[in-house]
């Protein structure tokens, strides 16, 4: 895959279907600026639009002190009212394809992620984190709120109540308590973090991409419905896959008993 060359961003491919990004301003703790708002928008995008081999991404932090330490205040100072929403627009858009994007995203958190730090981690699939990760929505000590999905995502990865209690508290919380309540997946020792990302992104990369970008999409759309109308939208999903080469394939090497060589067609 031909990918540009980001300013605020590093990719790296990790075998043929597995590509690394990582945040690239580790001397301000990778804070959201933007031009990486306008990065991240562009590649999401690509990466929707033209996934090519890719099946699975991993989204980790430069740095150890960081993942992403929210919104780069300094840029903001003394903008003016309409610079600002300006530059949230471009926050808004790279936000939703991250969302959207239909190759799986694993968040790697390798250190803090306050504010849209946290809520780029939310727009992952899932996440992965060092134990010395701290979170937080810290955004009304500064007198504004959510504003990257976390009113949206928290609630639906922590519960209504907890995520209210975070929110309006502002209060941090650690990578046990983040664990416990189901909104990391895994605590990884630092020096394994990105390899346990890895191995996960290959077993995912191992099975049939196009089976894997419906299964999200009917996951993330299915949440947004009643039971029964998103079962519907399952099915809908689950047929688009009848007439793919890897479907048949999925079933000629099981009846062969050997390991599928899926092409993502």
């Amino acid at each position: 895959m031909n990918l540009p060359t980001y300013p605020t961003l590093t990719i790296e491919p990790a075998g043929p279907h597995v590509l690394v990004v990582r945040l690239n301003r580790p001397e301000v703790l990778n804070a959201l600026n933007t031009q990486m708002g306008r990065d991240m928008l562009e590649l999401w995008t690509r990466l929707a639009a033209e996934p090519g081999e890719l099946r699975c991404a991993v989204l980790t932090g430069c740095g150890e002190r960081a993942f992403c330490a929210g919104g780069d205040l300094k840029e903001r100072n003394g903008m003016s009212d309409a610079e600002w929403r300006a530059q949230h627009e471009i926050f808004e858009r790279s936000f939703m394809a991250l969302l959207e994007c239909g190759v799986p995203v694993i968040a790697a958190v390798n250190g803090d992620a306050f504010g849209g730090g946290l809520e780029m981690a939310l727009c992952c699939d899932f996440i992965y984190a060092v134990p010395e990760a701290r979170f937080a929505q810290s955004e009304v000590r500064l007198g504004i709120m959510p504003g990257g999905m976390g009113t949206q995502n928290l609630p639906r990865a922590l519960g209504e109540r907890r995520a209210k209690e975070l929110i309006f508290s502002a209060r941090a919380f650690g990578a046990a308590e983040a664990e416990a309540w189901g909104l990391v997946n895994r605590i990884c020792p630092r020096a394994t973090l990105l390899a346990d990302a890895l191995a996960c992104a290959e077993a995912i990369a191992a099975n049939a991409p196009l089976a894997v970008r419906q299964a999200k999409k009917s996951i993330h759309y299915g949440l947004q419905m009643d039971l029964l109308t998103g079962y519907r939208y399952e099915i809908e999903a689950y047929n688009r896959l009848i007439a793919t080469e890897d479907r048949l394939e999925g079933v000629r090497a099981f009846n062969a008993k050997r390991r599928p060589d899926f092409r993502g067609r």
